[in-house]
């Protein structure tokens, strides 16, 4: 295809993805009060038990605010389908064989990842909410920002699902040559080190059980792209023996 016959199938492609998100961010701003709603249900666990926190919308502009931008990223995740198809439908084409079977790989492995690293911030953002308010003193209200609470829960939500992914990426570095299956073995304590700190750092105050949910299927996802990539390492150095012995061959 020519430049200008790329640019228009860029042109369409990018068109009907924003299309999808425009839709799909409308139906996200009148599921926003739900979604906050739910996010707020460990408040209510806390009001329940006789501690005072109630979340509030703190200015004006607050409360379309924080909709908006929950129906923004809702948006994104329900039209994701749509606007990934259209960017691999764009992209493909131009890669070679081998490229687009990493591509789609990378694809096929991180989502469903992502998706669990999410899920798994999900399950554990209840628990940290009631750590962190439950230190507010005896006979005190804390009132909660909506806007900052949902900033928070976005946060670690979003970080635990792509640290899910990180070792989809040490696989693809791998595939391009830049690792080694070895390399990413010997590297298993610092793996385990960076897994612990992560999860004390977005489960700080020393809520454990929360910390291992998170830090331990990093750990097993660690070893998992470790012995992926020493399988792929096996096959190339045979599909390199291979190719010896025929140009030994050839020679002779």
């Amino acid at each position: 295809m020519r430049l200008a016959e790329h640019l228009r199938e860029f042109k369409r492609r990018f068109l009907i993805s924003g299309l999808a998100f425009v839709a799909a961010a409308i139906g996200g701003f009148f599921l926003a009060a739900p979604l906050l709603t739910l996010l707020s249900a460990p408040l209510e666990q806390l009001q329940a038990t006789g501690l005072a926190v109630e979340l509030n919308i703190t200015n004006v502009t607050q409360a379309l605010d924080v909709q908006m931008r929950i129906a923004f990223l809702l948006g994104i995740i329900i039209s994701s389908p749509i606007w990934i198809w259209q960017l691999l439908a764009f992209v493909v084409p131009a890669l070679r064989t081998i490229e687009r079977r990493y591509v789609l790989g990378f694809i096929a492995s991180a989502v469903p990842l992502f998706v669990g690293g999410c899920a798994t911030g999900w399950f554990i953002l209840p628990r940290i909410i009631r750590l962190f308010v439950s230190f507010t003193p005896s006979g005190f209200t804390a009132f909660l920002g909506a806007s900052d609470y949902w900033d928070f829960s976005l946060k670690l939500v979003f970080a635990v699902g792509v640290a899910y992914v990180l070792p989809v990426i040490v696989v693809f570095l791998n595939l391009a040559g830049v690792l080694t299956g070895k390399d990413i073995l010997k590297g298993w304590r610092w793996a385990v080190l960076a897994a612990t700190l992560f999860g004390a750092f977005v489960t700080p105050a020393g809520e454990v059980l929360s910390m291992f949910i998170i830090a331990v299927p990093m750990v097993v996802l660690y070893f998992a792209a470790a012995g992926i990539a020493l399988l792929v390492d096996r096959r190339r150095a045979k599909r390199a023996r291979t190719e010896d012995a025929l140009g030994d061959g050839v020679a002779a």
